[in-house]
């Protein structure tokens, strides 16, 4: 059972800081509003069981993915304030600052990945899930996953258009959300 009212808050929220990007579904931030939103009713949905049997294996997976998760936001957060540079940009109104980078970032997990914040919501995503598997929540998870992969590749389009040959070149060192697979 989902918690309405929680449900609800957080919606607003989101709605609120996204208020800008819904306006505009030709941008990555207009997705990644819906792929919040998944990740939020997999988590409400799935919050009573995260303390049941907390040490079964499919629980310990889940748990290293929500670690994984927080390293994986974190690190990138960092690499781009300390390596990004910072650029208001006319033609993308709706991004945040810390989206308007001047530099593309191809330190510690960029090095590896382009989307680096969108695998860490992968990560939750997935890791919420596993804390109880329903066929509501695979539908769930599988739509947010859908959601963060149609983000990235219109924000890559994005950033063809902002860093031009430079981005094509490092899109085609670097995985999108795993090093070495995907």
């Amino acid at each position: 059972m989902i918690n309405i009212p929680l449900f609800t808050i957080f919606t607003l929220l989101l709605i609120f800081l996204s208020r800008r990007a819904l306006r505009n579904p030709n941008k990555h931030g207009f997705y990644r509003f819906f792929a919040f939103e998944g990740i939020l009713l997999i988590i409400l949905l799935n919050h009573p069981y995260w303390t049941v049997e907390p040490f079964t294996p499919l629980h310990v997976f889940s748990w290293l993915l929500l670690l994984a998760s927080i390293i994986f936001v974190v690190h990138a957060l960092v690499m781009l304030k300390i390596r990004g540079g910072y650029q208001a940009r006319d033609n993308a109104p709706e991004n945040f600052a810390f989206e308007n980078t001047v530099h593309i970032v191809e330190d510690g997990l960029y090095r590896f990945i382009r989307h680096p914040m969108y695998a860490s919501l992968l990560l939750l995503a997935w890791g919420a899930f596993f804390k109880h598997v329903t066929p509501l929540t695979i539908s769930l998870v599988l739509a947010v996953s859908a959601l963060l992969t149609l983000t990235a590749k219109v924000e890559e389009k994005e950033n063809i258009l902002f860093f031009g040959e430079a981005y094509r070149d490092y899109a085609k060192r670097t995985r999108m959300f795993i090093p070495w697979l995907l």
